[in-house]
């Protein structure tokens, strides 16, 4: 009984080192990500350089998801260090491209939307950790859900469509809320798997969040 206990101490122990490292280095990119942003907007030249550029503006993006992809297919072959640059590398180009929200929307319901995001973000990870519940057979499904809000969007594009952009919104936040709880529970399965596993799930929650407050402020942000 008591070596059970020592394991079960051990496993617990280990997977809180995982969760610090995680929340961590996510609080750390979210940081340098609104640092560049404000930079960037506090600078009226490489302001008008970004949105006056469409160039530049889709080369920062192709960028950003060379990056995403880099690091997740390559995390077992980098060095720990490697992958901490390239996700604060990731952090700082997703805060030039991030930068242009504030040309469409007001300060203050930036701000308010962050806020609420935060509390969402938190409650919904905070869930996935806690939960007794097997979350798999979420993912499948928030698979589909994110495919299928990824191809619409490409197709509203062209479309223009005010009713699809606001169901996609809708269902996004639906699907960035749910990811959240999901991938907080596979990142807590992990185990102990070192700085490099905690950059991976970083990014992971990262990305959730970044795009649960996007779609946010795309229902209720208030536009300039």
């Amino acid at each position: 009984m008591e070596r059970y206990q020592t394991e079960y101490t051990t496993i617990t122990t280990a997977r809180s080192d995982v969760m610090r490292g995680v929340y961590g280095w996510m609080g750390g990119g979210l940081a340098l990500t609104a640092l560049v942003s404000l930079l960037t907007v506090s600078s009226p030249a490489l302001l008008q350089a970004i949105l006056g550029n469409r160039i530049l503006f889709y080369a920062l993006v192709i960028a950003e998801l060379g990056l995403v992809v880099g690091i997740s297919g390559a995390i077992n072959r980098i060095s720990a260090s490697t992958a901490s640059m390239l996700f604060l590398v990731y952090a700082a180009l997703n805060g030039l491209t991030m930068s242009t929200i504030f040309v469409a929307y007001t300060s203050a319901s930036i701000a308010s939307t962050f806020v609420v995001t935060a509390g969402m973000f938190g409650a919904m990870s905070l869930y996935g950790y806690l939960t007794k519940s097997d979350l798999t057979s979420w993912g499948s499904f928030l698979f589909m859900g994110l495919v299928g809000v990824v191809i619409a969007s490409v197709v509203n594009i062209f479309l223009q469509s005010s009713m699809i952009y606001w169901v996609l919104s809708f269902c996004g936040v639906i699907v960035f809320t749910g990811l959240t709880a999901y991938d907080t529970q596979k990142i807590k399965q992990m185990g102990d798997s070192g700085r490099k596993g905690a950059i991976l799930g970083a990014l992971t929650l990262y990305l959730d969040f970044i795009n649960m407050f996007l779609m946010m402020l795309r229902l209720f942000g208030n536009r300039r």
